[in-house]
């Protein structure tokens, strides 16, 4: 079959036209942008791309137009599809009906976290020889591709435990102009992972109660014999269980059944079961207390898929997180610079938190770069938290690139500590004029931020 993907350069959209190319079908995609790294990943599968959305695509005649959620109507090409009567679906619809109706499913849902935790589960399956599938919504530096087959996986409808695994980030962004539910409604998930739920997408969700219902559309997919696994520190998840579930729950967290204990200066993990201590790592190598979380959250969800919690954690020692996450993007005459995808308020104070813990150590400043580009943020929703969630910084650096709101209003409780920038190559003239040896450097924003990163290391150089 040929499937022409509209929308084909975001990480979603992209994964699925690998999935899709892997499966055995020809795949050919358009974007408004095709750029790297998703164009450089689609390329090395051989799929064909075109750039923008011109009507002339439909001459490439494919057998399926399959449609990410950034198409719109008036859209160029999704008129003329519409128009003449050509067959298209979702992409996320796509993906169950030809790819996951043919495994068992492990679905990370939250509002923060999903990438990594989905990361992290994937390579605790693959450390125990499972050789799931995934789709994930970033590239985890243990695989260095965003999405695969399992290796055991055929096509076609057989028993479920003769299905291989299959783990996928669940998106409750909604799936298309067509179908407005959540993406993850579509999933079926036997397993499903639920880290936390805040309030975010405001171009789409009016409140947080809206998004509630559709964890609970969710909740209401996962069969009686399945599992969920449920961070039970979290108000909001609480609230949506309440609602009705019909399948067995494991809750972690300090009120759960199972818990971390406190951090140490070594970076273990110690889970415990009530009081008792089932397994522990002799080295956990991401920073954070949310990070914990999201382990804790991994091993379980693994757990009710097989894998021995001892295992576990082992694999654990050996995972090296996502990219963007922040991951180190360099290192020059003693500062480092960091790139991170944290673009809401939470996983902002989350991030600068587990930073600040490890440079506690060294006395080094943390010298924080935002740029307030989700829909969200632009629509000024969580203007008057951002200064809070940046408190933890030495000093801030804010972009305000066509903001429909003044950032420097918002940043004024910060005093000194903070200045904003219209122009790039002045902000990355302040930052390496301020920075000095032992700081980091983290630059947060869900986009390319300008290519701040490179600049800053030619600067700092």
């Amino acid at each position: 079959m040929h499937i022409h993907i509209l929308g084909i350069c975001g990480t979603f959209m992209g994964g699925v036209a690998v999935l899709a190319k892997a499966a055995g079908h020809r795949v050919t995609g358009c974007d408004a942008q095709v750029y790297p790294p998703m164009s450089t990943q689609l390329h090395a599968q051989g799929i064909e791309l075109s750039e923008g959305f011109g009507v002339e695509q439909t001459t490439l005649a494919p057998d399926l137009f399959v449609v990410g959620n950034v198409v719109t109507r008036g859209n160029p090409l999704m008129e003329a599809i519409l128009d003449q009567g050509l067959p298209y679906v979702s992409g996320p619809e796509w993906l169950a009906q030809q790819v996951l109706d043919s495994c068992r499913v492990i679905a990370v849902a939250g509002t923060h976290g999903k990438t990594t935790t989905t990361a992290l589960v994937t390579w605790l399956l693959e450390k125990a020889g499972l050789h799931p599938g995934f789709l994930i919504g970033g590239v985890p530096s243990n695989f260095e591709v965003s999405a695969r087959l399992p290796r055991y996986w055929t096509s076609g409808r057989v028993a479920r435990a003769d299905r291989p695994w299959f783990v996928i980030e669940a998106d409750e962004y909604d799936t298309a102009f067509f179908d407005k539910r959540s993406k993850f409604v579509h999933y079926r998930p036997e397993i499903l992972l639920l880290n936390n739920l805040e309030y975010d997408h405001a171009d789409i969700f009016p409140d947080l109660a809206s998004i509630m219902t559709q964890f609970h559309h969710l909740v209401r997919t996962v069969p009686s014999s399945g599992s969920i696994v449920v961070n039970a520190q979290d108000v909001a998840l609480a609230q949506v269980l309440e609602r009705g579930c019909w399948t067995p729950t494991i809750f972690f967290g300090s009120k759960g059944d199972w818990s971390l204990d406190p951090c140490d200066s070594l970076g273990q993990l110690t889970v415990r079961e009530g009081s008792q201590v089932r397994a522990q790592t002799m080295h956990w190598p991401l920073l954070g207390e949310h990070n914990r979380m999201n382990a804790l959250g991994a091993l379980l969800a693994a757990r009710q898929a097989g894998i021995d919690l001892a295992e576990g954690v082992l694999a654990l020692e050996r995972f090296e997180g996502v990219k963007r996450r922040l991951e180190i993007r360099g290192v020059v005459n003693g500062v480092t610079v960091y790139d991170d995808f944290a673009h809401h308020p939470t996983a902002i104070a989350t991030t600068l938190q587990g930073l600040h813990q490890r440079l506690e150590l060294t006395g080094g400043r943390i010298l924080a770069l935002i740029e307030p580009r989700s829909n969200t943020m632009k629509m000024g929703i969580w203007s008057d938290q951002l200064a809070k969630s940046l408190n933890l910084a030495d000093r801030v650096y804010g972009y305000d690139h066509h903001l429909g709101w003044d950032l420097s209003t918002v940043l004024q409780s910060l005093g000194a500590r903070a200045q904003v920038y219209t122009h790039l190559p002045a902000l990355v003239e302040a930052v390496v004029a301020e920075a000095n040896t032992g700081d980091a450097i983290v630059t947060m924003s869900n986009g390319a931020f300008g290519g701040v990163h490179d600049l800053l290391l030619r600067a700092l150089a």
